[in-house]
């Protein structure tokens, strides 16, 4: 109790004096629950830096001094220096993992470390700022076996409606000034300064979470349907549902017409943001980026815009006349108002069209291939390298489009499937420690014009497309049923490459919590006893069908993009009895066995599901689910589940009502 009367003491005093406008440490009460925190010490001249934790007798802090010591039991001090601010770092070095029988230096129990320290700032021998710091940090519990019942106290988060969860939801790096985060308290005035004009705006000091698309302001950019302007919410950004409910709208009378061009106040948002997943890449004109993207039955889509950090790889039908390099002198917006101008390359190829029938399509475009070059929310190069030659006539002319975002740290051409969790139509992960190549993807068959197994090829399953593929395996009748199972299980084997499969779409190879081990039900044998079958033209358990599900589940949002990774992957074959279809005698001769795979992902929800209660299994005429008339939502007006307004006011004008009827009820003719 004298300790945290006396830290509490000093909190006020230390909050008081921030709040005067004297210089000091920014913030200057931390409560630490990690292993690192970080504080910033403005406007203050400081040589000196000192740590020094509580008494473990008197539970008393040191007085402060300048002895100049970072480092003191199991914590450690460090200072960086950046102008006239020194960012001070505080780290524990202790282990946090619970203890186990043959452990040393660990954790007895689960909340390890409660202790209060105190950082000293001096100046020429003079203690000028001081940071104070109390630590409650729990045991790390995630590697190791828990049995036992666990019970957890339900946190309860206030309506968001009437309180914020944060002050600053934009503030989201600590110790560090955010740019465009005007409440950020770690910005000083002559940072601010850079970008006073240009903050966020939306609730709070910045709203971080996307705009929802019912909004009329943000479909202003996107071709929206004529009809649009008259189904649209109008309401501003301190009306948002990412606080809980719509409240206190407003409507608009005016009307805003539809057009396909980009208004000038998007590209101002846009500049002052820079790029996002999946926003269309404009031009320095404010027009959008196209590259021709495959349509329909396989014509080219000239006028398709690029999305930022998607890759696509296309191949369209075109005419001789349309094969053409129509590239011009394209200068691209960088996200943030500078210019990137197209660096085009060519490379022909040779081809001899002497021998073709008819007069071939010459120095026509065969590919096009797109290489853009990005850091963070802005474009930093863009490549094209243009590949053209001759062309005969009678072949099938096609043109491929390739579009490749490559970050500008990539030291190695690893492409990842998301960062971190993964992305709807990014290849799988997968692994095999054995192999040369660790990391590679998980396959399917992608079948040819003959659908033949031997000369179909492999392409990569996309995370969250559910899939169905196959081919058709040649039967020798000459053979046994042996020969006959060992070629299927050899034509399964190429797609069973792998043993584990990426938790992350940026699963590591050197970290093995990234990846899960894939779950076989069967095991594929092909030396089974054929004593009990042995007819011509019949085998036993030969495997047919390979179905592959992959678990998946929703595991938090990163700025308002939701993030999922891979909890299981279980495969499993269906075998079946191969019979030749032959008349009553089979010839020597050939036949065919089709065989096939599914991938399906099934996702888990982040919360179980409330279960049913005996009342709703049992009187299923008042659930409201199941049954056209609801009887319970007869007052619902007058229920907390009505959020079109304030409780109060509902309930008032819910009592009001009740009060008329009561009135008219009195005087109505059947009491007289």
């Amino acid at each position: 109790m004298p300790v945290r009367r006396l830290l509490w003491g000093l909190v006020l005093l230390s909050t008081a004096r921030a709040h005067d406008g004297i210089p000091g440490f920014r913030p200057p009460f931390i409560y630490m629950s990690g292993t690192v925190v970080t504080s910033s010490l403005v406007s203050v001249r400081a040589d000196v830096f000192s740590i020094a934790v509580t008494d473990s007798e008197t539970g008393m802090l040191p007085p402060s001094d300048c002895s100049g010591m970072n480092k003191t039991g199991d914590w450690t001090l460090n200072v960086t220096y950046q102008e006239n601010v020194s960012r001070v770092t505080v780290r524990l070095t202790r282990n946090l993992q619970l203890c186990t029988s043959n452990a040393t230096n660990c954790c007895m129990e689960a909340l390890c470390v409660v202790e209060a320290l105190q950082v000293s700032a001096c100046w020429d021998s003079v203690v000028v700022a001081r940071l104070l710091i109390q630590a409650e940090i729990y045991a790390n519990t995630s590697s190791q076996n828990v049995s036992g019942k666990v019970e957890e106290k339900e946190r309860v988060i206030p309506n968001q409606v009437f309180q914020p969860l944060g002050s600053c939801p934009c503030n989201l790096t600590a110790g560090a000034c955010d740019v465009l985060c005007c409440c950020d308290q770690e910005c000083t005035p002559k940072m601010k300064e850079l970008f006073n004009g240009s903050c966020y705006k939306g609730v709070y000091g910045g709203d971080v979470c996307p705009t929802f698309d019912q909004l009329c302001s943000a479909q202003a950019g996107n071709t929206a349907p004529d009809w649009f302007p008259f189904l649209c919410v109008q309401s501003s950004l301190n009306n948002t549902p990412f606080l809980g409910y719509f409240y206190h709208g407003s409507i608009s009378s005016s009307y805003q017409v539809s057009s396909f061009k980009i208004p000038s106040q998007t590209v101002q948002e846009r500049l002052s943001s820079g790029y996002k997943q999946g926003d269309p890449i404009l031009t320095i004109a404010n027009t959008y980026f196209t590259v021709p993207q495959v349509f329909i039955a396989g014509q080219c889509a000239i006028n398709s815009p690029v999305a930022f950090l998607q890759n696509f790889e296309v191949e369209c039908f075109a005419a001789c006349d349309e094969l053409n390099n129509s590239l011009t002198d394209i200068q691209i917006n960088s996200g943030t108002g500078d210019i990137i101008k197209l660096q085009v390359t060519h490379e022909k190829k040779t081809t001899n069209i002497d021998s073709c029938i008819g007069e071939g399509c010459r120095n026509v475009t065969f590919a096009e291939n797109y290489t853009i070059i990005w850091e963070g929310k802005r474009i930093i190069e863009m490549k094209v390298n243009i590949l053209f030659g001759d062309i005969c006539p009678e072949e099938a002319p096609t043109k491929k489009f390739t579009v490749n975002f490559v970050s500008v740290n990539a030291t190695s051409t690893e492409e990842f499937s998301g960062n971190p969790g993964y992305q709807v139509g990014k290849p799988i992960r997968a692994a095999n420690p054995n192999s040369s190549d660790v990391v590679s993807t998980l396959n399917h068959w992608k079948p040819d014009g003959q659908s033949l197994c031997t000369s179909s090829s492999l392409t990569p399953i996309l995370f969250g497309l559910n899939s169905v593929s196959g081919c058709i395996v040649e039967v020798d009748l000459r053979g046994n049923c042996s020969q006959l199972r060992e070629n299927v299980v050899e034509q399964f084997s190429t797609l069973l490459q792998a043993n584990y499969i990426g938790k992350r779409g940026n699963s590591n190879a050197s970290v093995p919590d990234d990846w899960v081990e894939i779950i076989s039900l069967h095991t594929l044998n092909p030396n089974i006893n054929e004593s009990i079958w042995n007819l011509k033209g019949i085998c036993l358990d030969i495997p047919s069908h390979l179905n592959i599900q992959i678990i998946t589940a929703d595991v938090g949002a990163i700025e308002g993009a939701a993030q999922e990774e891979i909890l299981g992957v279980q495969m499993s074959f269906s075998m079946i009895t191969w019979q030749a279809q032959c008349p009553l005698v089979c010839e020597v001769r050939d036949t065919f066995l089709p065989i096939s795979v599914a991938v399906q992902f099934i996702q888990i929800p982040a919360q179980p599901p409330v279960p049913v209660t005996r009342f709703q299994i049992n009187y299923t005429e008042y659930d409201c689910r199941r049954n056209d008339v609801c009887w319970p939502e007869l007052f619902y007006p007058l229920t907390p589940y009505y959020t079109g307004e304030p409780y109060s006011r509902s309930l008032a004008k819910g009592l009001l009502l009740v009060f008329f009827i009561v009135i008219a009820v009195v005087l109505s003719t059947l009491w007289r």
